[in-house]
């Protein structure tokens, strides 16, 4: 399933596949590689609530700032793990973890298969993006809900910070 038109970048419209996840629905189980390559699942934290922080790379800017944001709100939430996922390689997250003193957040990778993408609605299908992952925000609780959702429309533009961490919170 392709979703047309909801979101862009830097204006123009960007096509994602996957159906778009909405609050109450069951989060998708994963498998993710960390930057020491062991593979992460959703599993992996049940019983925490997760902030899931899809990201096209963290070497762009706003992907730089926001993991940068998170990775010092992270410090400030009890049973609360932060996750933020890309296309990129885990050795280049982890260099950029190290380079930034990023150590609060989990970097993980989807670089592995297409199927988060896809199953968070986030994966961009063609254009300059192709099988990177668009900008979205999901609170999950600890029982695996989606108690938060937020699919950034403009990729370039910043998530809700305040709204992500009240749910988080909440």
């Amino acid at each position: 399933m392709k979703r047309v038109g909801a979101t862009t970048l830097k204006g123009n419209p960007v096509d994602l596949k996957g159906r778009a996840l909405k609050v109450g629905d069951e989060a998708p189980e994963f498998k993710l590689q960390d930057n020491s390559l062991a593979d992460i699942t959703l599993a992996s934290s049940a019983g925490k609530t997760r902030i899931i922080a899809t990201i096209p790379s963290l070497d762009t800017s706003t992907c730089h700032a926001e993991t940068k944001r998170f990775n010092d709100e992270a410090k400030k939430l009890s049973n609360v793990e932060v996750l933020v996922v890309s296309m990129d390689l885990p050795f280049g997250a982890k260099r950029w973890c190290g380079a930034e003193g990023v150590e609060t957040v989990k970097t993980l990778s989807a670089h592995r298969c297409t199927d988060f993408g896809s199953d968070y609605g986030v994966l961009i299908s063609g254009g300059p993006l192709d099988r990177c992952l668009s900008r979205a925000i999901f609170v999950v609780n600890g029982a695996g809900k989606v108690t938060y959702v937020e699919y950034v429309p403009e990729i370039a533009d910043h998530p809700n910070y305040e709204a992500v961490l009240a749910a988080a919170k909440s």
